[in-house]
């Protein structure tokens, strides 16, 4: 069975991640005393009853919170909110920031907190406006900076923070594979873990393409050992004062993934008391 701890409440793209992922930490060394700019900001407050949930995902890169978000956002009915995807979206636009974020990708700066928050802010109003209720937010907060801004301009039910071994983390990125043609994303790496001193054991069937897209598969430039395990040593230092901070508020939730998304899913469902949410919406379909 899956570990579960439970606590109540008293390339561009790769150059986006890092630049969301660091910015804080300059934002607040700098001045930790200033007063939050981030007022502007805020979004209305609901009940929770009177809402849908509104929860972080928190995860190594690789670890798969894109798609369990994604999956959850589809069952609740909610938004899946990937920061990194706003940062593209605006770079891809004539927005007011796009010209400002454009330049600074370019030139190797980092996102500040205030941008990020601008776009998030943005993306929750505009759902508000549509009659949106609740999100699933995945890629923010990263630093305690970012999560006490957050904090200031909305509230947060719940926090998943999904886990797997390094190892397995290496071998999955390693495994990754996109079709040059289709654009869709694959998995080569068959990974079984013996269980070892009372943990259990994990498995991770392939995800393999269609035979048409087979001989097009290519490996992301930064999909290397050196780089993934690079990746994973800067998640692992900035993230553990975020789970405490989320910790002592009693609201994170921390799942230790069994496998893959057959084995996974079920008991992520039961570990957030959805099992039976899933069961009536599959009888209803």
């Amino acid at each position: 069975m899956a570990a579960i701890t439970r606590f109540s409440k008293p390339s561009t793209i790769s150059h986006v991640r890092r630049c969301l992922y660091s910015a804080s930490a300059v934002v607040a060394e700098s001045n930790p005393h200033a007063p939050s700019p981030f007022t502007n900001y805020k979004i209305t407050r609901r009940d929770p009853s009177e809402r849908n949930v509104q929860w972080v995902f928190l995860g190594s890169p690789g670890v798969g919170k894109g798609t369990y978000a994604s999956r959850l956002s589809t069952l609740l009915g909610v938004p899946h909110i990937a920061t990194g995807d706003l940062v593209r979206e605006e770079l891809a636009s004539s927005g007011s920031i796009a010209k400002q974020l454009t330049e600074i990708v370019n030139q190797g700066k980092l996102v500040s907190d205030e941008i990020v928050i601008s776009l998030l802010s943005k993306r929750l109003k505009a759902g508000e406006a549509k009659g949106e209720s609740g999100f699933l937010l995945d890629g923010f907060p990263r630093t305690i900076n970012q999560a006490e801004i957050l904090e200031g301009i909305i509230d947060i039910d719940l926090v998943v923070n999904l886990r797997l071994p390094e190892s397995v983390l290496i071998e999955k990125c390693l495994g990754r594979r996109i079709c040059g043609q289709c654009g869709k994303n694959f998995n080569v790496a068959s990974i079984n873990v013996k269980g070892q001193n009372g943990s259990p054991g994990i498995s991770m069937a392939p995800l393999l393409p269609p035979s048409s897209c087979m001989s097009k598969l290519v490996t992301r430039s930064d999909d290397t050992e050196e780089v993934v395990k690079e990746r994973l040593r800067i998640y692992n230092e900035k993230s553990q004062p975020l789970e405490d901070y989320y910790r002592n508020q009693g609201k994170l939730m921390e799942f230790d993934l069994p496998g893959g998304i057959p084995e996974s899913w079920p008991k992520l469902l039961e570990a957030l008391n959805l099992d039976e949410f899933d069961e009536r919406q599959s009888v209803a379909a």
